[in-house]
């Protein structure tokens, strides 16, 4: 239950570490979430900070919550969606002409038994459409991010 991909970016490690930090631009190169915020703007991007985030997709709307656990600039940045449901990941790996620029996805053991849970039978089309959203959301953010950080 994970994906990741990889394109390479014509700007330094810091630039894009910045860029993807910046949260309340998240709506300018992802799929699905319109826009975040820090819950509290004295911590933003800090190991252990928490920031919302809205989606959405034709049939519904919502919004999450997620945990910064890794923000290590310039070389990665994570965050836990929930009670530690999905990681969402990015690295930063210098490589000439600038940066290879990872992005990952995975769901936890917490997530798939909180689905179960909700979901019930329904529970793996629930997983699979989350899955598929990963795997086709993961090089559009990818490309719009290159995009914008080599404007």
């Amino acid at each position: 239950m994970s994906h990741e991909d990889a394109i390479v970016v014509e700007a330094t490690p810091e630039t894009l570490f910045d860029l993807v930090t910046d949260i309340g631009r998240t709506g300018e190169w992802s799929p699905i979430c319109t826009g975040c915020w820090w819950d509290d703007p004295a911590e933003a991007g800090q190991e252990g900070s928490w920031f919302t985030g809205r989606n959405e997709l034709p049939h519904r709307t919502w919004e999450t919550r997620s945990k910064v656990v890794v923000a290590d600039r310039p070389r990665e940045f994570a965050f836990e969606v929930g009670d530690g449901f999905v990681r969402w990941g990015y690295t930063f790996e210098p490589t000439a002409p600038g940066t290879l620029l990872t992005e990952s996805w995975r769901f936890l053991p917490a997530g798939l038994e909180m689905f179960h849970r909700k979901y019930g039978e329904q529970a793996a089309t629930e997983i699979a459409e989350r899955t598929l959203a990963a795997r086709t959301g993961i090089p559009a953010t990818l490309a719009a991010l290159k995009r914008i950080a080599e404007r």
